[in-house]
């Protein structure tokens, strides 16, 4: 199983680290366009590996593309980051001719290669490697809902006062602070609905609360977070490599699913050996399926400023 991540940068770095640790893959590739910069992060990298147990190799390349044929799998998180202030769609103008570039020499090196997309406005970015680079569409899968999923199940803990592996909840729509759809009418503490437990207004708080949880750590760091978006798309890769079968919420193309088409958009999907083996409709309620058009109506938007 060989891995390739675009990108080692905070976030791209983090991804690596976390799928080594996690020793599935025999060999995970970094690559940046900065002289060096990936071949230091993987060294450094490699010399955790007696630390901390794991025995994938880590290669570092300054942008040859050569170096990632027969992937099987490939991460995006090339781009410019967040700064305070901005919004993930205002960084669509740079990132969109970077995440061509490089899906475009992912493929041309790994024809088969499964490629999830980290770079923002990742929605949109997901939309244009599907319109760009002629992949199946299981094939193309944007992460943001298993990191946007990890804020909520955070938010709802803190709200429980409860430890975070009894706390279950999903969110799906647009990858931003107003497209986000956190699901608290599904969302559970160990099988029971948390509205047992909290008020309406306490969840629609953590539910406020998760849509900015990109922005708030923005303004913390100065910069986007990487812990927990490393560590999101490390599940999705360890997913896809070892079949597990798994449901996260993941941007996809859909034609008809949720009442939505010629959209990439964040919805439950199964996560296989095939990248997106199964869209899952789950009932929503009718102020859900509005937030839902709503969340779509603000991507359509942001993708009609790609120049396809």
């Amino acid at each position: 199983m060989k891995v390739t991540v675009v990108g080692a940068g905070a976030v791209g770095a983090s991804c690596a680290e976390y799928i080594a640790i996690k020793n599935f893959a025999s060999e995970v590739v970094v690559l940046d366009i900065k002289e060096g910069y990936a071949e230091g992060k993987a060294m450094d990298l490699m010399q955790t590996a007696s630390l901390n147990g794991f025995d994938t190799k880590i290669t570092g390349v300054t942008n040859d593309y050569s170096k990632t044929a027969n992937s099987d799998i490939a991460v995006i998180t090339s781009g410019i980051p967040r700064k305070p202030g901005m919004t993930r769609e205002e960084l669509i103008g740079i990132n969109a001719g970077i995440v061509k570039t490089v899906s475009a020499n992912l493929v041309k090196h790994s024809p088969n290669v499964i490629l999830i997309v980290v770079s923002n406005p990742m929605d949109t970015m997901t939309y244009l490697v599907h319109k760009t680079t002629g992949l199946a569409k299981n094939k193309i899968i944007g992460m943001g809902g298993a990191l946007d999923s990890a804020r909520f199940k955070y938010r709802l803990a803190e709200a429980l006062e409860a430890p975070i592996s009894d706390v279950d909840g999903m969110v799906i729509g647009g990858h931003s602070d107003t497209g986000m759809v956190p699901l608290t009418s599904h969302a559970t503490r160990n099988s029971i609905r948390v509205s047992e437990f909290l008020s309406a207004d306490r969840l629609e708080q953590v539910a406020a609360d998760t849509k900015v949880g990109g922005a708030t750590l923005t303004k913390l760091l100065g910069t986007s977070a990487w812990y927990a978006p490393g560590a999101a798309v490390s599940g999705l890769v360890q997913a896809i490599a070892c079949d597990q079968k798994k449901i996260f919420p993941c941007s996809t193309l859909l034609e008809g699913e949720y009442d939505l088409n010629d959209i990439c958009i964040g919805v439950p999907v199964v996560l296989g050996r095939n990248g997106i083996e199964k869209i899952v409709n789950i009932p929503l309620s009718d102020a859900e399926k509005a937030k839902m058009q709503e969340s779509a109506a603000g991507v359509k938007k942001t993708n009609g400023l790609l120049e396809l």
